[in-house]
Protein backbone atom coordinates (compact mmCIF):
# COMPACT_ATOMS: atom_id res chain seq x y z
CA UNK A 1 0.00 0.00 0.00
CA UNK A 2 1.08 3.78 -0.71
CA UNK A 3 3.48 5.04 1.80
CA UNK A 4 1.42 8.11 2.07
CA UNK A 5 -0.55 6.45 4.52
CA UNK A 6 2.18 5.18 6.84
CA UNK A 7 3.48 8.62 7.43
CA UNK A 8 0.43 10.31 8.86
CA UNK A 9 2.36 11.63 11.62
CA UNK A 10 3.88 14.66 9.46
CA UNK A 11 1.39 17.47 8.21
CA UNK A 12 0.98 17.90 5.16
CA UNK A 13 2.99 20.91 3.43
CA UNK A 14 0.85 23.89 2.61
CA UNK A 15 1.57 25.85 -0.26
CA UNK A 16 -0.81 28.88 -1.73
CA UNK A 17 -0.49 29.59 -5.71
CA UNK A 18 -1.71 33.20 -6.53
CA UNK A 19 -2.25 32.95 -10.31
CA UNK A 20 -4.72 34.71 -12.40
CA UNK A 21 -4.37 32.14 -15.83
CA UNK A 22 -6.94 28.82 -14.02
CA UNK A 23 -5.38 26.65 -16.60
CA UNK A 24 -1.72 27.37 -15.01
CA UNK A 25 -3.23 27.12 -11.46
CA UNK A 26 -5.07 23.99 -11.99
CA UNK A 27 -2.05 21.82 -13.25
CA UNK A 28 0.04 23.42 -10.57
CA UNK A 29 -2.35 22.09 -7.96
CA UNK A 30 -2.65 19.06 -9.18
CA UNK A 31 1.15 18.24 -9.28
CA UNK A 32 1.46 19.35 -5.77
CA UNK A 33 -1.42 17.28 -4.97
CA UNK A 34 -0.28 14.14 -6.24
CA UNK A 35 3.16 15.33 -3.95
CA UNK A 36 0.82 15.24 -1.28
CA UNK A 37 0.64 19.09 -0.54
CA UNK A 38 -2.08 21.30 0.84
CA UNK A 39 -3.00 23.84 -2.35
CA UNK A 40 -5.09 26.60 -2.00
CA UNK A 41 -5.75 28.58 -5.33
CA UNK A 42 -6.43 32.64 -5.47
CA UNK A 43 -6.70 34.36 -9.03
CA UNK A 44 -5.69 37.89 -8.48
CA UNK A 45 -3.21 39.27 -5.82
CA UNK A 46 -6.32 40.94 -3.10
CA UNK A 47 -7.64 37.26 -2.75
CA UNK A 48 -3.83 36.00 -2.71
CA UNK A 49 -3.37 38.34 0.35
CA UNK A 50 -6.45 37.11 1.99
CA UNK A 51 -6.09 33.92 1.41
CA UNK A 52 -2.55 33.73 2.94
CA UNK A 53 -3.65 35.35 6.26
CA UNK A 54 -5.69 33.09 6.58
CA UNK A 55 -4.19 29.54 5.63
CA UNK A 56 -0.32 30.81 6.51
CA UNK A 57 0.96 28.64 4.02
CA UNK A 58 4.64 26.97 4.21
CA UNK A 59 5.71 28.71 0.72
CA UNK A 60 4.08 30.72 -1.83
CA UNK A 61 3.84 30.56 -5.73
CA UNK A 62 3.38 34.57 -6.87
CA UNK A 63 2.44 35.63 -10.22
CA UNK A 64 3.45 38.73 -11.11
CA UNK A 65 1.07 40.08 -13.43
CA UNK A 66 -2.38 39.80 -12.43
CA UNK A 67 -5.84 41.86 -12.40
CA UNK A 68 -7.26 43.80 -9.09
CA UNK A 69 -4.00 43.54 -7.47
CA UNK A 70 0.03 42.57 -9.15
CA UNK A 71 2.01 40.34 -7.48
CA UNK A 72 4.19 42.86 -6.33
CA UNK A 73 1.77 45.29 -4.54
CA UNK A 74 0.96 41.56 -3.15
CA UNK A 75 4.06 40.69 -1.74
CA UNK A 76 4.08 44.22 -0.20
CA UNK A 77 1.55 43.88 1.88
CA UNK A 78 2.15 39.80 2.84
CA UNK A 79 5.53 41.06 4.12
CA UNK A 80 3.95 43.64 6.15
CA UNK A 81 2.74 40.85 8.17
CA UNK A 82 4.89 39.60 10.77
CA UNK A 83 4.06 36.08 9.44
CA UNK A 84 4.42 37.09 6.16
CA UNK A 85 7.88 38.61 6.73
CA UNK A 86 9.75 35.07 6.61
CA UNK A 87 7.35 33.14 4.17
CA UNK A 88 9.40 31.63 1.50
CA UNK A 89 7.95 32.78 -1.50
CA UNK A 90 8.77 32.09 -5.35
CA UNK A 91 7.70 34.31 -7.91
CA UNK A 92 6.63 32.33 -11.21
CA UNK A 93 6.16 34.41 -13.73
CA UNK A 94 6.34 34.36 -17.60
CA UNK A 95 8.04 38.53 -17.34
CA UNK A 96 11.76 37.92 -17.80
CA UNK A 97 13.92 39.36 -14.86
CA UNK A 98 15.06 41.77 -16.56
CA UNK A 99 11.17 42.90 -17.23
CA UNK A 100 10.40 42.64 -13.14
CA UNK A 101 10.09 45.53 -11.32
CA UNK A 102 13.75 46.42 -9.38
CA UNK A 103 11.72 46.60 -5.92
CA UNK A 104 11.18 43.03 -5.97
CA UNK A 105 14.90 42.32 -4.88
CA UNK A 106 14.16 44.15 -1.21
CA UNK A 107 11.11 41.81 -0.85
CA UNK A 108 12.95 38.74 -0.23
CA UNK A 109 11.92 36.93 -2.73
CA UNK A 110 13.61 32.96 -2.66
CA UNK A 111 13.36 32.69 -6.41
CA UNK A 112 12.58 33.89 -9.44
CA UNK A 113 11.54 31.43 -12.05
CA UNK A 114 10.22 31.98 -15.51
CA UNK A 115 7.34 29.90 -16.32
CA UNK A 116 8.44 28.79 -19.59
CA UNK A 117 12.04 27.85 -18.50
CA UNK A 118 11.24 25.07 -15.93
CA UNK A 119 8.54 22.53 -16.56
CA UNK A 120 6.44 22.02 -13.65
CA UNK A 121 7.53 18.49 -12.46
CA UNK A 122 10.77 21.32 -11.65
CA UNK A 123 8.94 23.96 -10.21
CA UNK A 124 7.37 20.84 -7.64
CA UNK A 125 11.25 19.89 -6.64
CA UNK A 126 12.27 23.63 -6.43
CA UNK A 127 9.37 24.16 -3.77
CA UNK A 128 10.36 20.56 -1.70
CA UNK A 129 13.82 21.85 -1.75
CA UNK A 130 13.50 25.43 -0.24
CA UNK A 131 10.60 23.61 2.58
CA UNK A 132 12.51 20.63 3.00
Amino acid sequence: FSSRYLCYNEPMKKIAIIEDDPAISQMYRMKFEADDFDVRLAADGKVGVELVEKFTPDIILLDLQMPEMDGLTALKKIRSHAWGKTVPVIVLTNLSEEEAPDELRDLNIHSYIVKANLTPRQVVSKVKDVIG
